[in-house]
């Protein structure tokens, strides 16, 4: 009786699971990733292979707010005819999706009193409604804020006069943290679920992830990545220092099984990045997809992709919930992309691998303090969606004096292994970079033809360490902390993205750049969770002064651990002239067979104008945004540096259509049908060493 009951349940399970996977509407692009499975993809036809090269501007939507360094990130939704997204400076709008027109738009910082402390970079919103309520929910800073899909007015009745804090209710005793709510929650019922960006360094909040209800605001559950005592995963750390432990957050966005109740998680390193001595172990649940039981927060299974990560390696995107068919068997899986360039791929359910990861032996760190982990995961498939070590063959040689400069940086630098750890003495070569691979714009899945489409960047990077000597200026000490990561330890920045902060006296004063670092700007977060007195020694640090507070080590900084090594900052490895220091491609398009692992076709994504010029052939370029792909034959892409964006034939990888943009549109299209029209709309954003920009570009087939 007992196997005929579990015969009876199991037909009743795959029967259902297939009923939802049919009742998927991919006509609809309501949630972050498109369709409710998060699959970038569209069963909308108008626009197909024969007739994608007529496509024109259908409107254009300036945001007017663009300010030096800004960008545009977000993957607009499309409620109901209604085109909702947001602007470099935060604030949030809905437009009539068939011509672009304003219906309102609001500024979060009216409410928050005073001007925009951050503007930073922002994903998108969230879509709720029941009966006549219909909300917008989305992250400014560090607020959770709603407000009325209808007419842009907060909604009073959600936490604080239509906003939470998201400082508090983490389980620890502070709340003075560097918190941005940048990637959109997902709903689930009356929740709305979601993880933040966090500082990089160890004054970085927990990133645990929480849940509030819809309605209220109230906090409804709360999982920790980093456990607590007597919590799942607890030994897996240093009971010394874990308290003080921060990081292991979603800052990539989640993915909803909607009729199983999963919420799919996936998450970035603890901190610091680069040295782990602070943390002796493998650091769960840190570099992890998590499977979260959505209603309580309850954990389900897990993976952890990277075990005591100090490369950096977070899992960039939202996986992409799938169904394929493997040894003649339908799968309902989840498939995660990774910035190391693997795809790893699991049984919804129960979390087991599709195909076998195994545990394999990797170089050991010898960094004073350190204890990096004897073996990682590797997947035997699918196939990685790029090369994965950079080699003697791999160094740029298009030119002799391009090849002439990359080898005299590479003279004492260690290169020619995928997992090889930072070094006490001689930089590294971090291949893929650590911008991936893969990024947070996300992978496409056709569930129609089991197909994967992943861009990446395909560049090396390079990290190189320096002892921690205990700075004598505290200044010093506090912006090693707080900016070294990304403007480097020698101030010099790593152009042309992050700007350098050498010689700043010739451009503010002590008041002006008090106002920068406290307000923020483009994708610098405002320091406004740290003191007055600290930002001040920081100001006076960067501006060459010396003051009296500069003699004596601060009471606060006594209180915070310190890494015994730090990472000299962001730098990829770049010729004099700014070309990559690997030979191309640089930026790839990938299409996966996920029924058997293996590629379909890959091609090379974007072009350098003036090195085609040259006589070269399309080197591809660097890209920050993801792909969508429809039924009519199509995948559409921008992302890449070069300000264009681009169809290809989803068979064969042909570019098929190409239009100029305004500014790259490094985030991910939205595609939708209005008034029996199909639209295709891209935020043309800019940034990452590219021209800022303002516009929603929307095409569509002439009338």
């Amino acid at each position: 009786m007992r196997h005929k009951l579990a015969a009876i349940f199991l037909l009743t399970w795959c029967f259902s699971c297939q009923t939802a996977e049919e009742q998927t509407d991919y006509t609809n692009w309501a949630h972050y990733g498109g369709p409710a499975d998060a699959s970038r993809y569209s069963s909308l036809a108008q626009i197909t292979k024969e007739n994608v090269s007529q496509l024109e501007v259908a409107w254009v939507y300036h945001t007017e707010d663009a300010g030096e360094r800004s960008q545009i990130q977000c993957q607009p939704i499309v409620i109901n005819g209604i085109l909702y997204g947001t602007t470099p400076k935060l604030n949030v709008f809905a437009l009539d999706a068939a011509t672009g027109q304003e219906i309102w738009r609001f500024d979060p910082f009216t409410v928050l009193g005073g001007e925009n402390s951050w503007a930073g970079t922002n994903r998108g919103v969230s879509y709720w409604e029941k009966g006549d309520d219909k909300r917008i929910l989305f992250g400014a800073g560090n607020w959770l804020m709603a407000v009325d899909a209808l007419t842009g007015m907060p909604k009073l009745d959600f936490g604080d006069e239509g906003k939470v804090d998201l400082r508090k209710g983490l389980d620890t005793e502070r709340e003075d943290f560097l918190i941005v709510a940048n990637a959109p929650g997902v709903i689930y019922g009356d929740l709305i679920i979601l993880g933040m960006r966090l500082s990089e360094g160890l004054d970085a909040a927990p990133g645990h992830i929480r849940a509030y209800n819809v309605q209220t605001g109230k906090q409804e559950w709360i999982f920790h990545t980093i456990p607590h005592q007597g919590e799942y995963g607890y030994e897996t750390w240093d009971s010394d220092y874990i308290s003080q432990i921060g990081g292991a957050n979603n800052w990539a966005g989640m993915s909803v099984d909607y009729q199983r109740g999963i919420v799919f998680v996936p998450t970035g390193s603890a901190t610091y990045d680069f040295w782990g001595g602070f943390r002796k172990g493998d650091n769960l649940f840190s570099n992890s997809l998590i499977a979260l039981d959505a209603s309580t927060g309850k954990r389900l299974w897990h993976f952890q992709g990277v075990h005591h990560d100090i490369w950096d390696r977070d899992f960039p995107a939202n996986p992409n919930l799938i169904r394929i068919q493997k040894d003649g068997k339908w799968i309902d899986a989840v498939a995660q992309i990774s910035k190391q360039g693997y795809t790893y791929v699991f049984e919804r359910e129960n979390g087991e691998p599709v195909w076998p990861i195994s545990e394999q032996p990797v170089t050991q760190s010898i960094l004073p303090g350190e204890f990096s982990s004897p073996t990682q995961p590797i997947p035997q498939l699918p196939k990685p969606f790029m090369k994965m070590v950079f080699e003697e063959q791999d160094i740029l040689s298009l030119r002799p004096e391009w090849e002439q400069d990359i080898r005299a940086q590479l003279s004492n630098t260690l290169y020619g292994d995928t997992w090889l750890p930072p070094h006490p003495e001689k930089p590294i070569v971090l291949f893929p970079g650590m911008d991936g691979g893969a990024e947070w714009g996300g992978a496409a899945f056709d569930p129609e033809t089991q197909i994967l489409y992943v861009n990446a960047n395909q560049i090396p990077w390079i990290i190189e360490m320096t002892p921690n000597s205990g700075f004598e200026n505290v200044g010093k000490n506090l912006y090693t902390t707080y900016c070294g990561n990304c403007h480097g330890l020698d101030l010099k920045g790593n152009l042309p993205s992050i700007p350098g902060l050498v010689d700043l006296k010739n451009k503010y004063s002590t008041d002006s750049l008090s106002k920068l670092l406290q307000k923020g700007r483009g994708a610098m977060p405002a320091f406004q969770h740290i003191s007055a007195e600290n930002r001040k020694l920081i100001v006076d640090f960067l501006l060459g002064q010396e003051t009296q507070s500069d003699k004596k080590e601060l009471e606060s900084q006594k209180a915070n651990l310190e890494p015994q090594y730090y990472m000299k900052g962001y730098k990829k490895l770049l010729t004099k002239e700014g070309l990559y220091g690997s030979n191309p491609p640089w930026g790839l398009l990938t299409a996966i067979d996920m029924n058997s692992g293996q590629h379909k076709w890959q091609v090379t994504l974007g072009e350098i104008d003036s090195l085609s010029a040259q006589g070269f052939a399309p080197t591809g370029t660097e890209n920050y945004g993801g792909p969508v792909v429809t039924a009519g034959g199509l995948l559409f892409i921008a992302a890449t540096k070069d300000e264009k964006i681009r169809a290809f034939d989803k068979e064969n990888g042909k570019v098929l259509w190409e239009a100029k943009l305004p500014a790259s549109g490094h985030a991910t299209p939205a595609i939708y049908e209005k008034n029996g029209k199909q639209f295709l709309v891209i935020a043309c954003g800019g940034g990452k060493g590219t021209k800022s920009g303002d516009a929603y570009v929307a095409f569509a087939l002439p009338d």
